[in-house]
């Protein structure tokens, strides 16, 4: 049997819970979702824990093939959702190790994972598993925060910091850290320099907009070249038009079908890790949220299942060119 089943195998409100009713193993795997349902280091609005499910749920809607990158990302990379994983809510240490030992162990083989979170303190628990792993790692994080904030009433871990405590614990590729989206309000007029001076490419949304994003992404894929690389997108890039399902929204960002097309020219990085983060499906009641953030994990899938094409033809002598 092929996976993700298609409609017309079992419709598509029957679901065992998983994405896209992917199993929870198979030979050969090489992507796998894994639900990271831990949200209590928010700063306000929580309800990511329920992020993951609410993703699953809308992806139903989806179906196997991507006619843009031209694969079937869950076949070609006998794609496999391993569930949630059973963070502790009131302790950010213990879930952090839970979390990164999950990723450390898909990582060790060869098994390219992407979260469902959960707020977004959680990439610090897979940075520092692909730090284990790879070494110091690229990063390409979508967002409209920093999150290079140090500390929020005395705590050093939240959902507002995981990129500082990165840097400190050396998990980041030097020069190799880009932050796409960066918009809003802040608290101090320096706020943007202090994420700068970690060395962190700032691209503002009034930046990306102006530079144009063509420009941006020949940027970023020269400078990160074959690094491995960690993407990580929170939701509220997404403007809240058109993703208000989020912990933080922020006005101005970017429509539903700009986003894809940024995740669709980010092809050909090397890729070892994923995850969405920061969807609250409380705050989403016609599901667009979950919907939008569903498709991009298709589209993530679809970048390593073209990677993998890529490597095959490029072993066989074939000559290719990853869109």
């Amino acid at each position: 049997m092929q996976y993700p089943l298609s409609p017309d195998v079992k419709p598509e409100f029957c679901t065992t819970g998983s994405f896209m009713r992917l199993p929870a193993a198979r030979e050969g795997a090489r992507v796998a979702i894994l639900g990271m349902p831990f949200d209590t280091a928010a700063s306000y609005r929580v309800g990511a824990r329920f992020g993951p499910q609410a993703i699953r749920q809308a992806s139903m809607l989806l179906f196997p093939y991507n006619p843009v990158q031209r694969v079937r990302p869950f076949e070609e990379t006998k794609g496999i959702d391993i569930g949630d994983l059973s963070v502790i809510p009131q302790n950010i240490h213990r879930s952090y190790e839970i979390m990164g030992n999950a990723v450390e162990e898909l990582m060790r083989k060869a098994i390219v994972p992407i979260g469902l979170g959960g707020d977004h303190s959680i990439t610090l628990a897979s940075l520092r598993a692909a730090a284990k792993v790879y070494g110091p790692v690229a990063l390409v994080h979508f967002d409209s925060h920093t999150d290079t904030w140090d500390t929020y009433y005395g705590e050093k871990y939240w959902h507002g910091s995981p990129f500082i405590r990165a840097y400190e614990e050396g998990l980041l590729a030097d020069g190799k850290v880009f932050q796409l989206g960066i918009r809003g309000t802040l608290n101090d007029p320096g706020d943007i320099e202090a994420s700068e001076e970690l060395g962190y490419h700032v691209i503002t949304t009034r930046d990306l907009r102006k530079t144009g994003m063509e420009e941006v992404v020949a940027r970023v894929k020269e400078t990160v070249g074959d690094t491995p690389c960690f993407l990580t997108f929170d939701i509220d890039f997404v403007d809240p038009a058109f993703a208000p399902g989020t912990g933080t929204p922020e006005v101005g960002g970017y429509s539903s079908s700009e986003t894809l097309e940024i995740i669709r020219s980010l092809g050909g990085l090397n890729y070892i890790g994923f995850d969405m983060v920061e969807v609250l499906p409380n705050y989403d009641p016609a599901q667009v949220t979950a919907l939008l953030a569903a498709t991009l994990v298709h589209e993530f899938a679809s970048h390593v299942a073209c990677n993998l094409r890529d490597k095959a033809q490029v072993g066989s002598g074939k000559i290719t060119a990853h869109r």
